[in-house]
């Protein structure tokens, strides 16, 4: 994950991760950036009356259209960018806190330019590191496959089944 002292220089994003199973094949959410040349997941900045993970999924709804269930808990820290040097204020870093969403239904994004799109795991990471310095598309990979092995993971321990998750976490 990130360190401390990391986390607390750089001003703080929380993004939801989307995706959803088509059979066996995972696919992800993407919408356009602001300028609408590059390809990011649903992100921004956390509200002091929202946890982090509702601040996602909210801006999950606003970009995407999605709607889901999210993880309470972030998966993964990752550092992203906007701007470019050679505009004023320069490159702005930030800390993204991510949140795995599985999109249940969608419906119009309220930021229409975002174009919200699905991609399987391997086109996500093309899409994600086309435009982008190679430090920061190294990150958005890092983030499609930690969320992989979570996907994975939820899916050996909660099976096949929708609802099980839901079940199981009712009975504990």
């Amino acid at each position: 994950m990130g360190s401390t002292r990391m986390t607390k220089s750089l001003p703080l994003q929380v993004a939801a991760i989307c995706y959803r199973r088509r059979g066996s094949l995972v696919e992800f959410l993407l919408v356009n950036t602001n300028g609408g040349n590059k390809w990011t997941f649903p992100k921004g900045s956390a509200e002091t009356r929202l946890s982090h993970s509702q601040a996602a999924e909210r801006e999950a709804a606003e970009e995407a259209g999605a709607l889901g269930t999210i993880e309470p808990r972030h998966f993964h820290l990752y550092i992203h960018s906007k701007g470019v040097f050679w505009q004023p204020g320069g490159v702005q870093e930030f800390v993204v806190k991510a949140f795995l969403m599985e999109v249940h239904q969608m419906r119009r994004p309220d930021e229409t330019l975002r174009h919200p799109t699905w991609f399987s795991p391997e086109e996500s990471r093309r899409r994600l590191a086309k435009g982008r310095e190679v430090k920061y598309a190294h990150e958005l990979e890092a983030v499609i496959d930690r969320a992989l092995d979570r996907i994975q993971f939820h899916h050996e321990l909660w099976g096949a089944q929708p609802g099980t998750r839901a079940r199981a976490a009712a009975q504990s």
